[in-house]
């Protein structure tokens, strides 16, 4: 965490002031530097700081990806097998604590953990109308943050009150998974109480948001009836509905759609060098999905990493109008319209559809690096389908619940209610993991839901049981801390 902290909370002791956008909250640009425990002053300062703690939500493309490529639903791909090592490791089950993506994706995660902590540690130090909405934003920030490095990497240190400070590293040891998730819960149920309904710019943090983050962090901790509950609120809200064409939530058009929960904000203002892929405002793992050497209508050309396998396109059962969306079967396309395209590592002829460039989508400098696709990070299908879930495995099961929610995806799914599971018990269960496998294709959620249902070991070639359930603390972390900090076992 020193590397991390020299990096990332020495810049945030003298914040880079920021500015959002009009439309959506996701551009940010630094102005000047103050010194901190001067600063909070005024509203502006805490609406700066707070913009600059979502910032980070658009490093998650990697979290994204990499829930796949880790998954059985798709292959590393791109150039060659040494073309981004790390991630060609973490598909082969093979990486280590010296992986430069895992070192980014810690990084990344305590600077979003930071600056929201920043807002958290001075939130009473100024009035002003408005303030509590803007301080359950930061209480959710942290704990998505914080969700999305205890899912990675297991224990790990945590700080209630503010911000990590330098000589942390060597003082503050590792909390275990259970600590780090009541801080989570903790953080959520502060945000509950001051978020508002419907947001008030795009991309901003709502109610429903912070209920099914909660739901979810339930959920992988086996609180299946708090979860069933918790979910329960979000659906019953009325504010969110299954759209009727799942191809739209994919398309520009349908960003922030009525389906949406909750959505990463990317946008093609601003352009980044490969040496700096956290500095783009664009969603990167849209480039990396990319068609190799693609030409032809439609679509943008990219890098053929993440590539879907046959398993996961065989997944979809007949009829199943999800399939064309979530795969781009690239022979059969360029059949169709003329296309030519070039044939990566490990190609398979399957591209991540939902997630790969679309022509026109921007006009600002490279695509695969200023892709305005935003990231449905939650859907309403994944909350009825998360529901459904802990409905069938909570102490007194409703499995006529869990079918309900579970029917629901899957009438959109066929355009019909002919298709409706009529299971129980454990086939329900069964069948409601397969249904989030296709319903939530390419999306960076199937290896976690495969190591939370202990099925990971049978799904995922190489994977190691009691070691690969969790990544390896980044190495630089372990030295810096100086003992203080032990390894995840089998590292």
């Amino acid at each position: 965490m020193k590397n991390w902290i020299n990096k990332t909370f020495i810049l945030m002791l003298s914040i880079g002031l920021v500015t959002s956008c009009s439309d959506s909250y996701v551009e940010v640009a630094p102005e000047y530097s103050i010194d901190s425990e001067n600063y909070f002053n005024v509203e502006e300062d805490y609406e700066q700081a707070i913009v600059a703690a979502y910032d980070l939500l658009q490093t998650t493309y990697l979290n994204s990806m990499l829930g796949e490529i880790a998954s059985d639903n798709t292959l590393c791909g791109g150039e060659s097998s040494t073309d981004v090592p790390g991630f060609q490791q973490i598909d082969d089950m093979i990486h280590t604590s010296n992986n430069d993506n895992l070192q980014d994706l810690w990084n990344w995660m305590f600077s979003g953990v930071q600056r929201a902590a920043y807002v958290i540690e001075f939130k009473d130090k100024t009035d002003f109308d408005g303030k509590e909405r803007l301080i359950a934003e930061a209480y959710f920030l942290r704990a998505y943050y914080n969700f999305e490095l205890v899912k990675w990497f297991g224990p790990i240190p945590i700080k209630e009150a503010g911000r990590f400070v330098v000589g942390d590293e060597e003082n503050i040891v590792r909390s275990s998974v259970e600590e780090v998730y009541a801080l989570i819960e903790q953080d959520l149920l502060i945000a509950i109480e001051s978020l508002p309904i419907t947001a008030p710019q795009a991309g901003r943090v709502t109610l429903g948001a912070a209920q099914s983050l909660l739901g979810k962090a339930y959920l992988f901790q086996a609180k299946f009836s708090d979860a069933a509950a918790m979910l329960d609120n979000v659906i019953n809200s009325g504010q969110y509905q299954m759209v009727s064409d799942y191809d739209e939530i994919f398309e520009h058009e349908g960003e922030n759609g009525p389906g949406s929960v909750f959505e990463v904000q990317y946008t093609d203002a601003e352009g980044a060098s490969f040496d700096c892929f956290q500095c783009s405002e664009g969603n990167i793992a849209v480039g990396f999905n990319g068609i190799r050497q693609y030409n032809g209508p439609v679509f943008d050309s990219g890098f053929s990493f993440n590539v879907p396998t046959q398993e996961l396109v065989d997944a979809f059962e007949a009829g199943d109008l999800r399939k064309d969306v979530a795969i781009l079967d690239i022979a059969a396309w360029a059949t169709r319209f003329g296309a030519t395209y070039g044939t990566g590592f490990e190609h398979t002829g399957y591209f991540n559809r939902k997630y790969i460039a679309r022509k026109g989508d921007t006009n600002i400098g490279d695509q695969n690096l200023t892709n305005p696709n935003n990231y449905r990070a939650i859907r309403y299908a994944d909350v009825l389908l998360m529901a459904a879930e802990a409905y069938s495995k909570k102490t007194s099961p409703d499995d006529t619940k869990a079918r309900q929610y579970l029917n629901q995806v899957r009438e959109r799914a066929f355009g019909t209610t002919s298709n409706a599971v009529n299971a129980s018990g454990t086939a329900l269960q069964e069948a409601i993991l397969r249904e989030r496998r296709v319903e939530l294709a390419g999306e960076g959620h199937r290896f976690f839901d495969l190591v939370r249902t202990g099925k990971a070991v049978q799904e995922i070639d190489g994977f190691t049981l009691n070691k690969n359930e969790l990544f390896p603390l980044p190495l630089e972390e372990i030295q810096f801390a100086n003992g203080n900090w032990e390894q995840n076992p089998g590292y």
